[in-house]
């Protein structure tokens, strides 16, 4: 009897042992009493709930277990905006008010230590750019092109102080899963030899995170759009529902490859720069070739309408879902690439003063 005894005890050890560990999110929040509050994950460009729940006597629980420390977003809804959250499998705080939904104090992560560490690293850069975001709209109402000119450059310097720092924690930080995820963040402005550098630092532990095997594919196509590399082939319809590839572009001079949106302001910003461009040198080998990245198609041709831009259009009206933007590594626009008359790639992202003075070059204007 004693024998069978101690064989269960040891059944119910090893079982123990063998559980998945997991995550148990306890929050005290004041000021949403009886509203459902979330947890979601980014999915692309969206969001997915992962659990929901009421908050009962200001409190509300969630548990469940990740594979590795993640970015996760809670929400209470139609009260508050999604606030980050860098989840892993332990024992989580979150207490806080409603009202100052942005200022919850998260305990119990490491993780979430490790990304609040980045925050205030970055915070000085980021208080930066919410002056520019503040006077950028003031700006433009008023017409000070001087203005508008002198706050994007101070964007640009900003934007890059942002990259550095976020290049430092990573060097600093390289088991942490949250270096992972400022890598993937602060990729969209690096080139292929800079992205390859930083997934170099970080720990072969953080290859579990798909972020990171995106990341090497990013590296592949950055290489293959490169300045000095023959841009890659597409095709797409036109307004009309033609196929037009880029290649039957392909013979001019010069022919810049632009990638923008309806919906997307910097790029109707940029538009007029690049008609000016396009007026200017259309006759001497310049032309433009258009790549949207809107989904309504209405609003694509009221933009083209609205902005002038009469050069040749195409689009595969699903947002993101496209096989240009695949083929370029695109993950912000406006963006674009100047090819020459045999298609190879001779600049890119090339924007106001820049793209005129780039193409007057190479056209030995």
């Amino acid at each position: 009897m004693r024998k069978i005894f101690y064989i269960v005890i040891l059944l119910i050890a090893i079982v123990s042992c063998q559980q998945k560990p997991g995550f148990v999110i306890t929050g005290n929040i004041q000021n949403a009493e009886g509203e459902s509050v979330v947890l979601k994950k980014a999915a692309g460009r969206d969001y997915v709930t992962i659990d929901s729940t009421i908050i009962s006597n200001n409190t509300f629980k969630f548990e469940g277990s990740v594979d590795f420390p993640d970015m996760y977003f809670l929400e209470i809804l139609q009260v508050t905006s999604p606030k980050n959250i860098f989840l892993e499998n332990s024992a989580i705080s979150v207490t806080g008010d409603a009202q100052a939904f942005d200022e919850i104090e998260i305990t119990g992560s490491t993780s979430e230590m490790e990304f609040q560490d980045y925050l205030t690293l970055i915070e000085p850069a980021e208080k930066k750019m919410e002056v520019i975001f503040t006077e950028y709209p003031l700006a433009q109402q008023s017409g000070d092109e001087a203005k508008i000119k002198e706050l994007f450059d101070e964007y640009t310097l900003i934007e890059q102080e942002i990259n550095e720092v976020g290049k430092q924690f990573i060097v600093t930080h390289p088991t942490s899963f949250v270096s992972a995820g400022v890598l993937g963040h602060l990729a969209g402005n690096m080139e292929a030899d800079e992205i390859e550098e930083l997934l170099n630092v970080l720990d072969t532990k953080l290859a579990i995170n798909p972020v990171i095997g995106e990341l090497q594919e990013k590296v592949k196509t950055l290489k293959i759009t490169a300045i000095g590399q023959p841009a890659p082939d597409f095709e797409l319809n036109d307004a009309n529902g033609n196929p037009i590839k880029l290649s039957d572009k392909i013979g001019s001079k010069l022919l810049l490859l632009d990638f923008w949106a309806a919906w997307c302001n910097p790029c109707r910003e940029e538009n007029p720069n690049v008609v000016a461009v396009y007026n200017k040198f259309k006759d001497k080998g310049f032309d433009v070739f258009g790549v949207s990245l809107d989904q309504d198609k209405e609003a694509w041709l009221q933009a083209i309408s609205d902005d002038k831009l009469t050069w040749t259009h195409v689009s595969q009206l699903e947002g993101w879902t496209s096989d240009a933007v695949d083929k370029y590594a695109i993950s912000s626009i406006p963006a674009n690439f100047l090819l020459d008359e045999n298609g190879i790639i001779v600049a890119k992202d090339l924007r106001g003063e820049d793209l005129e003075a780039k193409v007057k070059e190479l056209l030995g204007e």
